[in-house]
This record gives structure tokens, C-alpha cells and sequence, in this order.
């Protein structure tokens, strides 16, 4: 299931943006998915998004959440490491 609707895909860029966030400041993954839980659940308590649409963000995010390539740090080259790469 792809997310379509504008407003939903923004909704999914803020939570996804703020999961990574919140592990970079070392937060615990149950303590990640609290914000999930409450930034959805404010969703279903605004009623500005459908429903169906909150369900599929929903679904998205616990996707996002359960791949740990999502909060892998990103480790740079250095500029030796990438001169000796060629050789």
C-alpha cells in the first residue's frame, strides 16, 4: 500500500522524521513507538485525516519503525578511506 493523499504523506514524513529523531537522541524503540501511538492517535482525534487514511499511515510508520536500516547511522568515508578505494 502506497500513501497518495498529499496531507497523509506529509503526516508520514513528520513522524518518520521525528522516529529517527528521537533514536538518534537515544531514545528506546518502546519509547519510539509511544510517539508513534500518540501522534496517531491525535490523528484519529482531529478527524482532518480519514480514517482509512490514518489506518494506512499507520501500517507505513510500524513498517518504517520495524526496519533497522531506518536508524542505521550513516558512517562517511574518509577522504584516505576513499583515495585508497581506487587503487
Amino acid at each position: 500500500m502506497i500513501l497518495q493523499d498529499p496531507q497523509t504523506i506529509r503526516h508520514y514524513q513528520k513522524i518518520t522524521d521525528g522516529m529517527v529523531d528521537l533514536w538518534r537522541r537515544r531514545y528506546s524503540f518502546e519509547e519510539i513507538r509511544l510517539y508513534l501511538d500518540g501522534y496517531i492517535s491525535c490523528l484519529r482525534n482531529s478527524n482532518f485525516v480519514e480514517q482509512y487514511l490514518i489506518h494506512r499511515l499507520e501500517e507505513q510508520a510500524l513498517s518504517f519503525l520495524r526496519d533497522p536500516s531506518n536508524f542505521e547511522l550513516a558512517n562517511p568515508q574518509t577522504q584516505m578511506e576513499v583515495d585508497t578505494d581506487y587503487y
